[in-house]
């Protein structure tokens, strides 16, 4: 089942159910895809092209959420860790720190990296490899870390 056939079960439990927050997070989710859709030519997205705007919504919430924390908006704060909840449902189980550092380990010998000045190529290596799986500040971070 594609992420926007689950978008469209989910909605109408939703509806039935009346929650409003999983509700208003699904039809967000729905007309970021068809925007997308429209955006490449009116054309069926693949799972990863809907997968890329989830994660995108995702990294949108997180980053709001930091800055509705540092100004003290409790209010925001909890409505957008609903909402990351929500859309977390519809993300790949995430690949742990582990794996992750095996994996980034494996990327820097695949690509031959040696120092920092490496890093796009790593980047750009290893991005695919974990669509959606794992938060691309956490790959940087664990990128720079091995590359010292």
């Amino acid at each position: 089942m594609t992420i926007l056939e689950q978008l469209n079960q989910d909605m109408k439990q939703a509806m039935k159910k009346k929650d409003k927050d999983t509700l208003g997070v699904v039809r967000m989710v729905k007309a970021s895809l068809q925007n997308e859709s429209i955006k490449l030519g009116n054309k069926e997205l693949s799972e990863d092209e809907e997968l890329t705007v989830l994660s995108k919504e995702l990294k949108q919430r997180k980053d709001s959420l930091q800055e509705f924390k540092s100004v003290g908006r409790d209010d925001l704060v909890k409505k957008l860790e609903i909402e990351i909840n929500i859309l977390q449902e519809y993300m790949p189980e995430q690949i742990s720190e582990d794996e992750l550092e095996a994996l980034v380990q494996s990327t820097i010998q695949e690509v031959n990296a040696t120092s920092k000045k490496d890093m796009g190529k790593v980047m750009s290596a290893i991005m695919p490899k974990v669509k959606g799986q794992a938060d691309g500040a956490q790959i940087n971070r664990l990128v720079q870390k091995n590359l010292n």
